[in-house]
């Protein structure tokens, strides 16, 4: 705790967190979009190295080391945690894999009661990786970039929970919200993380 509070006086504000905050600045804030940074040879040459995109996103210094990449390329004004929007998926019980071509796969997805009951509520301990991965990228860029981490929004989220992958239409999510709000004391864990 303390060496996050450290963090905070030693490098001022950076640009993207100053225009963010309706500051004057000199110029727009300019930063690339997480994908971005996969066209570059030095991320394929390391996706060889780790063929899972799982683990690739999970692993403090592969997490660090890729966020990094486009950074030290561009010096642009923000850098993305490189990470997926399923990322706190199996910290409240729900497993999924990432296919090379599908993308996100939950292959058992949640469409019941039972299935909803089964969920447990968010193990913050199994997400540690993203805290250390934040609290490194902004030590290694200091006041020079802000340093920006993303997830899944709760529909998003909460649609690939029951649809089991990314679909368009979304029809088994609508009629399971039918199910989710005829029980108006349920405990639903997955509820309680989509407010976060």
């Amino acid at each position: 705790m303390c060496d996050n509070h450290l963090i905070l006086f030693l490098f001022p504000d950076p640009l993207l967190v100053k225009a963010a905050r309706g500051d004057p600045v000199n110029r727009p804030p300019a930063w690339m979009m997480r994908q971005a940074g996969r066209y570059m040879a030095v991320y394929r040459k390391l996706a060889e190295r780790y063929p899972s995109f799982r683990e690739r996103s999970e692993t403090t210094d592969l997490i660090v080391e890729i966020s990094l990449q486009p950074w030290e390329a561009f010096r642009p004004d923000g850098v993305i945690m490189f990470s997926d929007i399923l990322t706190p998926l199996p910290a409240f019980g729900v497993p999924f894999d990432i296919e090379e071509v599908r993308g996100p796969v939950i292959h058992s997805p949640i469409q019941s009661e039972e299935g909803l009951k089964a969920l447990h509520p968010i193990n913050l301990e199994k997400l540690n990786f993203v805290g250390e991965s934040l609290r490194i990228l902004r030590q290694e860029v200091g006041g020079h970039a802000a340093v920006l981490g993303f997830v899944g929004a709760p529909w998003t989220i909460a649609t690939y929970i029951v649809e089991g992958g990314c679909l368009l239409k979304n029809f088994g999510f609508r009629s399971m919200i039918s199910v989710v709000f005829t029980f108006s004391s349920f405990p639903l864990p997955f509820i309680g993380f989509l407010q976060l």
